[in-house]
């Protein structure tokens, strides 16, 4: 069922700016890879939670499960084989290269947000 939910948006923006921000400004070997990878699947998260009414421990378990997937296809070279590669942006997004600690990342966004759904809206079921 589509429902907006402001706050859920606002935070989505937020989020998107900070990963703006690391991505442009932060050369580092945790911050923009680490962290960079946790926010990014609070951020999925907050986006999807923004339009749809769903269970936040479905919406969390798809969110890790697709930054799973597409962690798989980096293993693969998805940029090489789609061609992409000299589509700067577009290999930022997708992501060039497979990293184990990359899943650590989106298991530790994932937490976080269970964490946060859990401790402040109280049931991970509620929709």
């Amino acid at each position: 069922m589509v429902k907006f939910h402001p706050k859920y948006f606002y935070t989505t923006v937020l989020l998107f700016l900070v990963e703006v921000f690391i991505g442009v400004f932060v050369r580092d070997s945790f911050i923009r890879p680490f962290v960079g990878d946790a926010l990014v699947v609070i951020l999925i998260y907050c986006f999807i939670k923004s339009f749809w009414k769903i269970r936040a421990n479905l919406a969390i378990t798809a969110v890790f499960i697709f930054a799973c997937i597409v962690e798989g296809l980096q293993y693969l070279n998805i940029v090489d084989i789609l061609g992409i590669r000299q589509y700067k942006l577009l290999a930022i997004i997708v992501g060039s290269s497979f990293d184990w600690r990359d899943i650590l990342a989106y298991a530790s966004g994932s937490a976080i947000v269970w964490w946060w759904e859990n401790k402040f809206i109280g049931n991970l079921r509620s929709k």
